[in-house]
């Protein structure tokens, strides 16, 4: 069990968040194995809401080329609503994972245009060969959402145990009319986040930083 344990830090810490992938695909039977890995995750009286659809090759290309399109002409208009706002720390972990991110790419601060143009990698997948559109059940709600967190923090972790790069985008979800239309999936179902994958490109700038975590103490409240 120790062993298991050390296994998972490991993995664990070996995620990140992934902004820059090489061209190369991930092979079919490894996508089926992150995804089996994925479908383990616990539910509420194990509804299993997730639903995960997967592009490779030319049709990756062809949803980026969508998604950009419809990014340029229409606004946001997401299934749930995006947070009120990030209140005191969360606020500021907010910002530092941004200034981060600017730094890390050379943009500075004040720097708009140049921010402007980095936040639409989004929209262009930051180039991976792949993405996954996560959705549920719209009957579930926001407990359907919260069972798919779960099956999203365990793809990312199976994509790291497998050396495959991951990165979680709550921003393609501003736009689920057009994966709808896109993915021809029913209007019944909630667009909740994409994950974009494949293999990191080691020296692409935006993968060369990795955001802080809390201290035990800040998010651990023992009582009793």
């Amino acid at each position: 069990m120790t062993d298991d344990f050390a296994a998972l830090g490991r993995i664990l810490d070996a995620r990140f968040s992934c902004r820059g992938f090489r061209p190369d695909a991930v092979p079919e039977e490894t996508v089926a194995k992150i995804v089996s890995a994925a479908g383990s995750a616990p539910s509420w009286c194990n509804a299993q809401p997730w639903q995960v659809t997967i592009t490779r090759g030319a049709e990756t290309d062809r949803f980026r080329a969508a998604l950009l399109e419809t990014v340029a002409n229409e606004k946001p208009a997401p299934d749930l609503p995006w947070p009120t706002g990030y209140p005191g720390v969360t606020g500021d972990r907010r910002r530092t994972c941004g200034y981060q991110l600017y730094d890390a790419v050379g943009i500075t601060r004040d720097d708009h245009a140049a921010r402007a143009e980095q936040s639409l990698e989004n929209f262009r997948l930051f180039g991976a060969p792949h993405v996954a559109i996560i959705s549920s059940e719209a009957a579930l709600g926001s407990y359907g959402a919260l069972d798919c967190g779960g099956f999203v923090t365990a793809f990312t972790l199976a994509a790291a145990a497998l050396g495959v790069g991951t990165i979680a985008q709550a921003s393609v979800a501003a736009y689920p009319a057009v994966i709808r239309r896109h993915f021809d999936l029913p209007e019944d179902r909630l667009i909740l986040c994409a994950i974009s994958f494949g293999y990191a490109d080691p020296d692409h700038p935006a993968n060369g930083f990795r955001t802080e975590r809390a201290e035990l103490g800040e998010i651990y409240d023992p009582r009793g």
